[in-house]
């Protein structure tokens, strides 16, 4: 199914959002309480800081979407009761949206993972993952995978301090830290 071209007309989130995930679900609730925290946090950065120039729209719609391949995957403890691991939720909403005709919007899907994935990190970790680099590399790509540290979706509403993000960041090597790190002196 092609919704649109995103060349040719504005992006309508909620329509594909409301294909994947049901009206009332608890599913729902998480993706969008999650995905509306991490929309806020770009905005009010991008908001602070109009010399980096960033496409507040574009923003908005990609984080809204970032995490909409989670219905695939399998994380009951945030009702998602798919068949895949957690962690190609990136991956395959990526793919997703690409099905859609929207590979900008794609593109931030498969790189907010960590802090971006390397494809040495994806080969050494054994990553159910394609071995390709998926490493933020637009100022709004890495602005959202920034912002996305700092919200669970396990404990809605929450944000974390700039140490706590840094700490669920560890697991995914030093590097991920470094880049993250970076990242906060160009966006705090």
């Amino acid at each position: 199914m092609h919704i649109s071209n995103e060349n040719k007309h504005k992006m309508d989130v909620q329509k594909l959002i409301d294909l994947h995930y049901g009206k009332n679900e608890p599913l729902r609730h998480v993706l969008l309480t999650h995905s509306e925290a991490v929309a806020q946090r770009c905005i009010r950065i991008i908001e602070q800081h109009p010399e980096l120039q960033i496409d507040a729209q574009f923003v908005k719609e990609a984080a809204m979407l970032h995490d909409i391949g989670i219905c695939f995957c399998n994380a009951p403890s945030i009702h998602c009761h798919g068949t895949h691991p957690y962690i190609c939720h990136g991956h395959l909403g990526a793919e997703l949206l690409r099905e859609y005709g929207y590979d900008r919007h794609a593109r931030v899907c498969e790189r907010h993972t960590g802090a971006g994935l390397t494809k040495e990190e994806i080969i050494r970790q054994q990553l159910p993952l394609p071995a390709d680099d998926f490493l933020p590399e637009t100022l709004e790509e890495k602005l959202i995978c920034y912002a996305d540290k700092f919200y669970s979706k396990t404990h809605l509403g929450d944000e974390k301090t700039l140490e706590q993000a840094v700490h669920s960041l560890e697991k995914f090597g030093s590097e991920g830290v470094a880049r993250f790190l970076e990242w906060h002196k160009i966006f705090n």
